[in-house]
């Protein structure tokens, strides 16, 4: 279980690194609306970015983004939602999802924009 927590806060550092990278400044990491959570949320001066990172080693045996299925798109559009509410954002927002396979001491990064939309009932 170490070893996985370990692997995936190493993914989120990644991932953190990589929007610092693209030019996003970044608000948060893992916040919490009520039991829902969003991994990095970060801007730029045209959106707000919601983020969810999913990080495997290369012995995984479907892809990360598999992972990121409908119910867990709805937890984050809610999550999203109450930031947006409370912190009144008046920014467009776009609900990317970030991969990183681990492939013996290298990672492999892929960014995701617009991976699925609010929309979601």
């Amino acid at each position: 279980m170490a070893e996985s927590h370990d692997l995936g806060q190493k993914g989120e550092d990644l991932a953190a690194g990589h929007l610092k990278k693209a030019g996003f400044k970044i608000l948060f990491r893992n916040w919490k609306w009520g039991k829902h959570e969003i991994d990095l949320i970060a801007e730029n001066k045209d959106f707000i970015v919601f983020a969810e990172v999913k990080t495997r080693s290369d012995d995984y045996q479907m892809h990360p983004v598999t992972a990121v299925t409908r119910e867990k798109q709805k937890s984050i559009i809610f999550a999203a939602d109450g930031y947006i509410k409370k912190f009144n954002i008046d920014k467009e927002g776009r609900f990317d999802v970030i991969t990183i396979i681990k492939k013996g001491e290298d990672f492999q990064i892929d960014h995701i924009e617009d991976a699925f939309y609010p929309t979601l009932r």
